[in-house]
């Protein structure tokens, strides 16, 4: 079985730190501790799977058990008897989804450090220009991610081609 070069190793481990979990499915890669991508995933492609969780709510309903008692001149004799029942509905069905992530070896320190110029050119890293993927760094991704719609600390693919740093394979866009 063919290991994970130093290298990209190391990066995986560093990125597991931070709390990112890339599966990658290529082939010549140790499959330790990865799963599995999303059905038509290129070799060598990294994933990361969210789970959006459902939403619940708690819906209250009045049931009639006895109709009101009325007389003959419309007076209302017994009020009418009800019965609240409470239920759980579910409004939206849990969803997964699966996000690109840059693959471990492409996160060198010349990478980080021109994704750490690319946030700080939009405004959201203030950091020193490290080459490495820390605290300050991953919050900065966030921050930019968040803005973009994608509540996600992780980078992704999409981002990392907004941001200019991975060129778009213009035979996979058509």
């Amino acid at each position: 079985m063919t290991r994970l070069p130093c290298a990209a190793l190391c990066a995986a481990i560093a990125l597991s730190a931070c709390g990112i979990n890339p599966v990658v499915t290529s082939a010549n890669v140790d499959p330790i501790s990865l799963a599995s991508a999303p059905p038509g995933a290129a070799p060598g492609t990294c994933w990361d799977r969210t789970t959006t969780p459902a939403v619940v709510e708690t819906q209250t309903r009045k049931i009639l058990l006895q109709p009101a008692q009325i007389s003959s001149d419309g007076r209302v004799q017994q009020p009418p008897v009800y019965k609240d029942e409470t239920q759980q509905v579910v409004v939206e069905p849990r969803r997964e989804s699966w996000i690109e992530l840059p693959c471990p070896h492409v996160l060198t320190p010349d990478f980080v450090s021109a994704l750490q110029r690319a946030l700080a050119a939009r405004g959201h890293y203030n950091g020193a220009v490290t080459g490495r993927i820390d605290l300050r760094t991953r919050m900065a991704i966030h921050s930019y991610q968040r803005a973009q719609g994608l509540d996600k600390p992780e980078l992704t693919i999409a981002t990392a081609r907004q941001l200019g740093l991975i060129t778009v394979d213009l035979d996979q866009t058509t």
